[in-house]
């Protein structure tokens, strides 16, 4: 009898973004930047702290637009500056909630003159939070692009 684990959903989302890697790695590294991008298209992140390095910890909270607050956090596994980021992902939990981890990788590779972000969100809890997270994500990185442009 074999046993089958059940494949929990990822997302893949590459932007080519008109800034060098540096700077784009500083977007994602300085609580200061993180508050001008991070969250959905219509959400404000008024605190972000980030101790980037591995095994330090950050923590987001973003805020939609009837004022509700929606706070994230979790740890760096790998930091390699200019290049690479990877760190667990998981919003606090609603009372009675089980908290749920999933992971975050991001790349940062020079193109052109600028940087092609490859951003890889995986173990995620089911198909309605792969989609809940892909749309977040692109609203956050459209914001990004302005930022870094």
């Amino acid at each position: 009898m074999s046993v089958q684990l059940a494949v929990k959903p990822s997302l893949t989302l590459k932007r080519r973004l008109k800034a060098p890697p540096a700077k784009v790695f500083a977007a994602w590294t300085d609580p200061e930047k993180i508050m001008r991008w991070m969250g959905p298209a219509e959400f404000k992140t008024p605190q972000a702290e980030s101790d980037a390095r591995v095994g330090g910890r950050y923590r987001f909270v973003l805020l939609s637009p009837d004022g509700e607050k929606h706070a994230v956090g979790g740890v760096y596994r790998e930091v390699v500056a200019n290049e690479k980021l990877v760190f667990t992902w998981a919003w606090d939990a609603a009372p009675g909630d089980e908290p749920y981890e999933s992971l975050v990788t991001v790349l940062f590779k020079p193109d052109d003159g600028g940087t092609l972000l490859t951003l890889t969100h995986e173990r995620l809890f089911d198909e309605e939070s792969r989609e809940g997270h892909e749309k977040g994500w692109n609203g956050a990185l459209d914001k990004l692009e302005k930022l870094v442009a």
